[in-house]
């Protein structure tokens, strides 16, 4: 009979989120990974005691702040949940996301678009210390006990990784999609990043000549297939939530949790990229009822099994993947792109964006494990 200390190693979720925290912010730090050169006239010891900012905006200061006090908090949770003693755990969150701000702020020397600085590594620390102290303090006042008993209450024990996926799943909503909830790459955005990839590699021109003259997608979705597609973008994340939420009215309650999150995540990235007053431009026609016919179908699924969920959502996914692969850019998707990439959001553009990419690859991948493992918690 396992230890409850060897339980909670297994069914939490904080390490799959620690290790994807870790990559976003690898990611964020080094986004645009080009032209990559030595600064020009710096010597080695220049390099390694890392500049002064030649200004900073309040923006920045929060957000180098902010940025790091989740990844702690992650850290030192998974290293607990993991058997790890409390105060190594806090040590090695503080300590190591400081070193991981250190290497990062080193690294961006390197690439000119970027601005390193010790003020910016100074906030990391600051804010990995921050992360650490209240993920050690949520500890110590046993809320994490009462996220596990809730956790237990309500999804089965081998859930961390669709949890994961869920949370990472307003993240990728945040970068502009071709319709709404559409996530995945379009493919005009697909054959660029192609063509830029295949451009100089050899034995490569077949295929290079074939994506040139592949037309691109022409007109707009008619309105039934933008509207499917805009219900197979929020019918998905909650089947996969279905598999792992115990059956009834949990289901029913997440369904509606997940919708309320995508409109307002939706709603926020509209509103940062054009101000408040165009928070909801992108509410059309369609998609009230394409989000009614998503929970509807979500009602009807609140007994089915969890296999049968994976099926579903496999299914699902697949669809929406090549409805969005279809979606022609629209003058709403081209500003927005165009906020993104020349305003503030440049740095956290790439991260988002490659959320929203690979979000439905993510989630084909852990559905289809989950239907081939045979030891799937049976719902009770």
């Amino acid at each position: 009979m396992p230890t409850p200390a060897a339980q909670r190693r297994h069914v939490s979720s904080a390490l799959p989120l620690a290790g994807l925290a870790v990559c976003l912010v690898i990611y964020a730090s080094l986004y645009p990974f080009t032209d990559w050169r030595w600064p020009a006239g710096a010597s080695l010891t220049e390099l390694m005691w890392l500049p002064l900012p030649p200004q900073r905006y309040r923006f920045d200061i929060w957000a180098n702040y902010l940025g790091y006090a989740p990844v702690a908090g992650l850290v030192y949770a998974a290293g607990v949940r993991g058997g790890g003693r409390p105060w190594r755990c806090w040590i090695a969150a503080a300590v190591g996301c400081a070193l991981l701000s250190y290497a990062m702020e080193l690294t961006q020397q390197f690439l000119p678009p970027r601005f390193p600085s010790r003020l910016d590594w100074a906030l990391n620390a600051a804010g990995a210390t921050t992360g650490a102290t209240l993920s050690a303090l949520a500890l110590r006042l046993g809320w994490t006990d009462h996220w596990q008993a809730a956790r237990d209450r309500w999804f089965i024990r081998r859930s961390a990784g669709a949890l994961a996926l869920l949370l990472a799943w307003p993240l990728g909503l945040l970068f502009p999609t071709p319709m709404p909830f559409g996530l995945g790459p379009s493919w005009s955005r697909l054959q660029d990043g192609l063509m830029d990839l295949l451009v100089d590699v050899r034995g490569a021109e077949d295929l290079l000549t074939w994506l040139e003259n592949s037309p691109p997608p022409a007109g707009q979705l008619s309105a039934l297939p933008e509207a499917i597609g805009i219900a197979l973008g929020l019918l998905a994340p909650c089947l996969l939530a279905f598999v792992v939420t115990r059956p009834g009215w949990r289901r029913a309650a997440v369904s509606v949790a997940i919708a309320v999150v995508g409109l307002a995540t939706t709603t926020l990235s509209a509103a940062l990229n054009f101000g408040p007053t165009h928070a909801l431009a992108w509410l059309t026609p369609l998609v009230a009822p394409a989000c009614l016919l998503a929970l509807g179908l979500a009602a009807l699924l609140l007994r089915s099994a969890g296999r049968m969920a994976a099926a579903l959502g496999l299914a699902v996914t697949s669809a929406g993947l090549m409805l969005v692969a279809q979606a022609p850019s629209d003058p709403y998707f081209a500003l927005s792109l165009q906020a993104w990439e020349q305003g503030r959001f440049i740095h956290f553009h790439g991260l988002a964006q490659w959320v929203g990419w690979l979000w439905p690859l993510a989630a084909l991948l852990w559905l289809a494990a989950h239907l081939a493992s045979s030891r799937s918690e049976p719902p009770p």
